[in-house]
């Protein structure tokens, strides 16, 4: 297996892996143009892992400037409990301190079981700030 940042020519493998994880929702923000946009925003933050032509996992990272920001890690089902998860996050996190941000959030949907075992493990989760959203 192989680790490498994502780039936009990705797209199509990343989305199709995407679609297919629990617990992933995809939204107008998940579109092609998008997802280029904040790869090229923020390049050499998101990262794949790979295993010959098949896309094993992935996780972007992007930040503000001030914060750093973690969506979409998703593990094939036939290849979770082998870290690859925590190894994308970790390279992450590296990008994000070379670039001088010291924090990180991550937004995990609430009904997803698998993603919350996941994030409580190594993360703290937050019960004093309550997220609202609102399309622009």
């Amino acid at each position: 297996m192989e680790y490498r940042a994502m780039h936009p020519d990705d797209y199509d493998q990343c989305h199709a892996l995407w679609e297919a994880a629990p617990g992933v929702r995809l939204v107008k923000a998940d579109s092609r143009e998008a997802i280029t946009a904040f790869l090229l925003r923020n390049p050499g933050m998101s990262f794949l892992c790979t295993e010959g032509d098949a896309f094993v996992g992935t996780a972007m990272c992007g930040h503000d400037g001030r914060r750093g920001y973690i969506y979409h890690v998703a593990v094939r089902p036939e290849y979770r409990g082998r870290h690859i998860g925590t190894a994308l996050v970790e390279r992450c996190l590296s990008a994000l301190r070379a670039e001088g941000i010291d924090k990180c959030h991550v937004f995990v949907v609430a009904d997803n079981a698998l993603g919350n075992s996941f994030w409580r493990s190594f993360w703290t989760k937050r019960e004093d700030i309550a997220l609202y959203s609102k399309d622009t």
